[in-house]
């Protein structure tokens, strides 16, 4: 077994793991997860975009137990090849492509800015609490046209069901996350049948492509994608990607000294602690991978994390460094499934990192962060700033 992903010692600090296996061979067999991991960058990349290698969805068991969660990952974008891939990805790019993303980036930058002001006012608290994640979720809320009074809903739903992409889950958490899906997809059905006018909700029913259109569950599954994608990911750069950036006093001062770099710098944070660190993926026929032989129906995945710190792909990869220029990381995947919301994070990220550098200049560390417990999403539970 390369790694324990239940090891608190490896959670905290997986990369010079990573580092070692790198060093001996560009793909290996992890028993505990039961596939094959690769670790490096041509290697990660290479299993994102190999055609003969797909997100084959297998439904949870016992099927009867997981009828919610099952239909949000059958229909999802995500979990689909071509054709039904290329269907569904044309439809939901042709919702996105309205002018969401710009429609929103205004009043992004002003979210931002309040809830950094409201951190500065108090003059300490916990960052990921007050700005790290209220932020992605007003953000997708609002994207989806989600009425204020219920938006406290959609972060435990989130939180509850990306637990299941963890390995080892207890039978609690595998029942906590059905019923998450459950509530939810019943709340978005409602919602898809009286959307708000011009929310990603409203464009969803409405979009067409050659005649075709999303079935409802298809609506239903794109939604919870967005939410879950969009949240998770982008709470967990702001919080991962502030902490390095405290630890790497200089770093942050030349944000403060010259926000011009805070774009690069948004690139170098996804890379350099990657809120993503595992991504399966299911061989359709055999393959072969950096010499690795990969048969049909066995699974290997793309040790994102290991990717990110190369030395064949990055220079000094240890380091931060927020003018990093180029940046080929692959912190919002490649190949046809490449993050549909990637220009709506990037926004997020950089709003946030804007609003702190510029109204808070002497943020510092207010205690000890405490870091979650999982390996495939890396993030943290509190990162106390003042």
């Amino acid at each position: 077994m390369p790694f324990d992903p239940s090891d608190p010692a490896f959670v905290a600090d997986p990369y010079p793991t990573f580092a070692a296996l790198r060093a001996k061979a560009p793909v290996h067999r992890a028993e505990k997860l039961g596939l094959a991991v690769a670790v490096t960058h041509a290697a990660c990349s290479e299993v994102l975009r190999a055609r003969s290698l797909g997100r084959i969805w297998s439904d949870a068991t016992p099927i009867e137990q997981f009828t919610s969660f099952n239909l949000l990952h059958r229909n999802s974008l995500l979990e689909n090849e071509p054709p039904t891939h290329t269907r569904l990805r044309r439809l939901v790019s042709k919702a996105f492509g309205r002018g969401h993303t710009e429609r929103l980036r205004p009043w992004v930058d002003e979210l931002a800015l309040r809830l950094v002001e409201d951190l500065a006012s108090a003059g300490s608290g916990d960052l990921l609490a007050t700005v790290a994640a209220p932020l992605p979720v007003e953000v997708i809320a609002e994207l989806l046209g989600v009425p204020a009074t219920d938006r406290p809903l959609l972060v435990p739903w989130s939180n509850a069901i990306v637990k299941m992409y963890e390995y080892g889950l207890p039978e609690q958490a595998r029942a906590e996350a059905e019923r998450a899906a459950t509530e939810f997809v019943t709340y978005l059905r409602s919602l898809a049948a009286d959307p708000a006018p011009d929310s990603l909700v409203s464009d969803l029913v409405s979009v067409r492509a050659e005649g075709d259109r999303l079935s409802q569950d298809e609506l239903v599954a794109t939604a919870v994608l967005l939410l879950m994608a969009g949240h998770e990911a982008t709470v967990n750069v702001i919080g991962n990607g502030v902490l390095a950036l405290l630890r790497n006093r200089s770093q942050w001062q030349r944000l403060v000294d010259d926000p011009a770099l805070i774009p690069t710098a948004v690139e170098e944070l996804i890379r350099y602690d990657a809120p993503l660190q595992l991504f399966e993926r299911t061989a359709t026929a055999e393959v072969t991978i950096a010499g690795y032989p990969v048969k049909p129906g066995e699974k290997i995945a793309a040790l994102l994390g290991a990717a990110a710190r190369d030395p064949l792909a990055f220079d000094r990869p240890d380091t931060l460094d927020v003018g990093r220029n180029p940046n080929p990381h692959l912190g919002f995947g490649a190949g046809i499934h490449y993050c549909v919301g990637a220009p709506l994070a990037r926004v997020e990220i950089t709003a946030a990192l804007t609003a702190l550098v510029t109204r808070m200049p002497g943020l510092d560390l207010a205690g000890e962060p405490e870091r979650r417990p999982e390996f495939v999403i890396r993030g943290l539970r509190k990162l106390p700033v003042s």
